[in-house]
């Protein structure tokens, strides 16, 4: 190979062709099912073992898990705190409710609506310009609120 050739390959030949010479005697070179696969942004981000917005996904549904478990501690020990005097209760529950701290979960479940339908190659739906439904509904998720948590530990 003369220096011409040396210097039209792109950085990637250069690997390629490196790997297939064992300089340091450990190792062996790449099979040639491995060089004859397309080297792309898209086939490398495809690589992983579990795609994003799988990952995601498993980390909303943990996270809301965790906010349910401290909710239901929370939740008891007011009523605990409060005894049978139930207005009482209601009102430090609802401000309880206003200030819980959702905001991790709720910038990973704005993540996952930006980003789903990209990293899923959802089809648009030409007539509605809006990506199809996945299994019958809207791939996004709602935002978690103060309406969620007193839906889940009614304050009455």
């Amino acid at each position: 190979m003369d220096r011409d050739d040396e210097h039209r390959r792109s950085p990637a030949e250069k690997v390629v062709a490196g790997s297939l010479i064992d300089r340091t005697g450990v190792g062996k070179p790449l099979s040639e099912r491995t060089l004859q696969r397309q080297r792309t942004v898209e086939s490398y981000l495809r690589g992983e073992a579990i795609p994003r917005y799988m990952q995601r996904a498993a980390e909303i549904d943990r996270g809301q898990r965790e906010h349910r478990r401290r909710l239901a501690a929370a939740y008891h020990r007011l009523r605990e705190d409060c005894g049978s005097d139930t207005e009482r209760f209601a009102r430090a529950w609802t401000v309880r409710a206003r200030t819980w701290d959702l905001s991790a979960l709720n910038a990973l479940i704005r993540q996952h609506n930006e980003w789903y339908p990209v990293e899923r190659d959802l089809p648009m739906d030409p007539r509605t310009g809006d990506y199809v439904l996945v299994h019958g509904r809207s791939y996004k998720r709602e935002l978690l609120g103060p309406e969620w948590i007193l839906t889940q530990f009614p304050a009455s």
